[in-house]
């Protein structure tokens, strides 16, 4: 399985300045041996389409114990609010948080599919207009990433 990994601002924030220690060359402060902040989300092949109301982003996964993970992991952080962002070189280029939606997540045979829709136009608008502009971004060559309640489930490289 390849896999992105993530570090949780709040573990360097609260270790920086804290531990007493300045960090030797080559190691940033914070870090330690066990890293608790390091979390490890399955690659995968995104589709990102806009549906009637709203959107819908299909999450497939290669091989088996990716397609367990990413779907262990929407089950635990069901309910929180579904959000994107697209990376390139390091930099983010855009950020969707769907907040003005319901994002429902149902688990698929290699994935999970999040449909996010919207009964109020404008909000129907906005939605839409989120997945034309992740579906640029990701044209370009940008990585996205899906998060559910600000935590990253998964991410692709393709659109």
């Amino acid at each position: 399985m390849s896999s992105a990994m993530m570090m949780d601002r709040s573990v360097m924030s609260a270790s920086m300045g804290m531990s007493g220690t300045m960090p030797t060359m080559g190691q940033m402060p914070g870090m330690s041996a066990m890293m608790p902040g390091m979390c490890m989300v399955p690659r995968c092949t995104m589709k990102v389409e806009k549906c009637s109301g709203g959107m819908k982003v299909t999450c497939m996964c290669e091989d088996e114990m990716a397609a367990a993970t990413l779907q262990n992991m929407c089950k635990m952080m069901a309910g929180g609010m579904f959000g994107m962002c697209c990376m390139m070189n390091g930099m983010m280029m855009c950020q969707c948080n769907l907040c003005m939606c319901k994002c429902d997540c149902t688990m698929t045979k290699d994935g999970v599919c999040f449909t996010c829709t919207s009964g109020d136009k404008a909000c129907c608008d906005m939605i839409q207009a989120c997945c034309d502009c992740v579906c640029a971004c990701m044209k370009a060559g940008c990585m996205c990433c899906v998060c559910l309640g600000g935590m990253p489930c998964c991410c692709a490289c393709c659109c």
